[in-house]
C-alpha cells in the first residue's frame, strides 16, 4: 500500500503535531509537495535538515525520491545530496518511525528564510529493478536516517 502519514508521537520532532499532509499541485504532477513544519533559516553556505514529521510507505519494488522544488532551485537552495533516495524499509523503522528529513543547502550569499508550511521539496514514488542473479539479502533495517551506510 502506498501512503503518506504523520509519524508516531514519539518520533515527532520540534513538538509540532499540526502537520500538513503532502498533496500534488495538479492532476498530472508526479511529486507530492512536502512542507516545513517549522520556521527556520538556512545560513548562506550552510546545510539545515528539516524533519517533516511525515513517513511514506511504498509498494514492493518501489522507492521514494526527493527532489528540490524548482522555485527553491532558482533561489540557490538545493538538496544537500542532490536527490534523496528513501528505501521502502525506512518506513516505520524502529529508530525514528521513518521520519523524512530534508537536508537543504544554501548555495547563495544571503540567509534563506523558510516559514512554517512553506513547500520545501517534492516526494515521488518510483519503481526500481534488481538484477536476476542477486543472492538473497536477509539484512533487516534497524536504524533510521543514513543507517545502512554504517
Amino acid at each position: 500500500m502506498r501512503k503518506i502519514e504523520i509519524v508516531k508521537d514519539d518520533a515527532i520532532e520540534y513538538g509540532v503535531k499540526d502537520i500538513v499532509l503532502p498533496v500534488r499541485g495538479t492532476k498530472f504532477s508526479a511529486g507530492y509537495d512536502l512542507c516545513s513544519p517549522i520556521d527556520t533559516v538556512i545560513p548562506a553556505g550552510q546545510i539545515v535538515t528539516i524533519w517533516t514529521n511525515l513517513k511514506a510507505q511504498c509498494n514492493d519494488n518501489e522507492c521514494i525520491l526527493l527532489f528540490i522544488r524548482s522555485s527553491m532551485g532558482r533561489k540557490d537552495i538545493c538538496l544537500a545530496n542532490s536527490v534523496g533516495l528513501i528505501d521502502g524499509d525506512y518506513y516505520s523503522n524502529p529508530k525514528n518511525d521513518g521520519n523524512i528529513g530534508v537536508a537543504l543547502k544554501n548555495r547563495g550569499t544571503e540567509d534563506f528564510v523558510i516559514k512554517k508550511n512553506d513547500k520545501i521539496a517534492q516526494l515521488v514514488f518510483m519503481p526500481y529493478l534488481v538484477v536476476d542473479n542477486e543472492e538473497e539479502i536477509t539484512n533487516i533495517r534497524t536504524g533510521g536516517y543514513g543507517s545502512t551506510g554504517k
